[in-house]
């Protein structure tokens, strides 16, 4: 099924993926920023124990995952998957409305 959207729902659309993808880059940003920082007080204040890597990886496949969705390279969660999940709701409401009547 493919949606004719009008001029002012392709500009709603596309301002909204720019802010998506402005979030995922400060996302990105302070999880570098963040990281570097811990790993400098981890170093500085007990370089015999590391531990800076566990925030690290965590977080990192926390922005990995954040920045498959918002470039749609994720399947599961892409926007294929959104317009699915929409129509079968908007179905089984039109169920319900109908079940009543």
């Amino acid at each position: 099924m493919e949606i004719n959207y009008n001029e002012e729902d392709r500009y709603y659309l596309a301002k909204k993926k720019v802010e998506n993808i402005k979030g995922f880059y400060g996302n990105l940003t302070s999880f570098i920023c963040v990281n570097i920082l811990l790993i400098f007080i981890n170093l500085y204040t007990t370089p015999n124990h590391l531990w800076f890597y566990w925030p690290l990886m965590w977080w990192g496949v926390g922005v990995v995952f954040h920045g498959l969705k918002v470039f749609e390279i994720f399947p599961v969660l892409g926007k294929g998957w959104e317009e699915r999940k929409i129509k079968e709701l908007m179905e089984k409401e039109e169920e319900k409305k109908n079940k009543w009547q």
